[in-house]
């Protein structure tokens, strides 16, 4: 990635960790500029990198909800000039839920930028969505940081985003409880709840899937290891398609009713046969990070 350029156009929600993500791509060596307007993207872009060395070859630009409603329109666009241009170009959009996004206001006691003339923070963050619904239709990383601390999303700037090349696509799999809300960041979602929950069992069930108590008792079950095979296959056959067509991204969530043992270990299991295949891919289960 040494003569690689490469543009990180991160967007979202005000309250949503915007400022945090640039604040970790600086910190990664990033030219970054924040609330940049749109329009001037593309010259701004061509002024950091002409004739620069490497750390003017990696920019990462702000871009939210205070730009004309046409200039963020126009971004699909532009992006796609970028690429045809041999930028390296990752749009990530970042979110988080109305309740924890009022929260967070209430407790900083900033000023949303969309609350002029006195108007409600709710309708704020409403018509805010609305003015960048056309972002993150384009957003090839969807972030929602309403469980994830600044640590956990540093993490993933790093892990995920930085470290992504030209000819890679970044593969997650991670776990999570059913009960707890499907990860809005999902591509593709599969369901372990009909399979036998170690739950049931009283010596499993203060243990976690990857305990190997829990994985002995899965792997004992034909329905596990079939189910096991079917993902794997399917996901065998569709990474690559994915890739072809230069998606830079690609997470898929699995579901059990808690998120504490058939799906934390079905990700360790298919990201170990993944693996074994030639597929590099990253975990995260979301459960049990609540517990660190």
């Amino acid at each position: 990635m040494a003569d690689e350029r490469r543009l990180i156009i991160v967007s979202g929600l005000s309250g949503s960790g915007k400022s945090v993500a640039l604040h970790v791509l600086e910190d990664l060596g990033y030219y970054c500029i924040d609330n940049l307007p749109a329009a001037l993207l593309q010259s701004a872009v061509a002024e950091v990198t002409a004739g620069a060395e490497q750390n003017g070859k990696l920019i990462a630009v702000g871009i939210d909800a205070r730009n004309r409603r046409h200039d963020l329109q126009a971004l699909p666009s532009l992006v796609g000039q970028f690429r045809e241009q041999d930028i390296l170009t990752d749009v990530l959009f970042l979110q988080a839920e109305d309740q924890i996004l009022l929260k967070r206001y209430s407790e900083s006691r900033r000023r949303h930028p969309l609350a002029v003339h006195g108007s409600a923070l709710r309708s704020a963050i409403e018509t805010e969505r609305e003015m960048l619904a056309e972002v993150i239709n384009t957003a090839d990383l969807i972030i929602d940081t309403s469980r994830t601390s600044v640590y956990e999303l540093s993490d993933i700037i790093r892990e995920r985003v930085d470290r992504r090349t030209s000819d890679s696509m970044s593969v997650l799999i991670e776990s999570f409880g059913f009960k707890f809300g499907i990860p809005a960041d999902a591509d593709f979602v599969f369901d372990l709840r009909s399979l036998p929950n170690p739950y049931w069992t009283v010596e499993l069930r203060g243990l976690t899937g990857l305990d190997q108590e829990v994985s002995n008792f899965l792997d004992s079950h034909e329905s596990f290891c079939t189910m096991h095979d079917d993902i794997l296959g399917f996901l065998l056959k569709w990474i690559p398609t994915y890739r072809r067509v230069h998606r830079g991204y690609l997470t898929v969530a699995l579901g059990c009713t808690g998120g504490q043992h058939r799906s934390v270990y079905m990700v360790e299991k298919l990201s170990a046969s993944l693996q074994d295949r030639g597929e590099p891919v990253s975990t995260r289960h979301n459960e049990l990070r609540k517990k660190l």
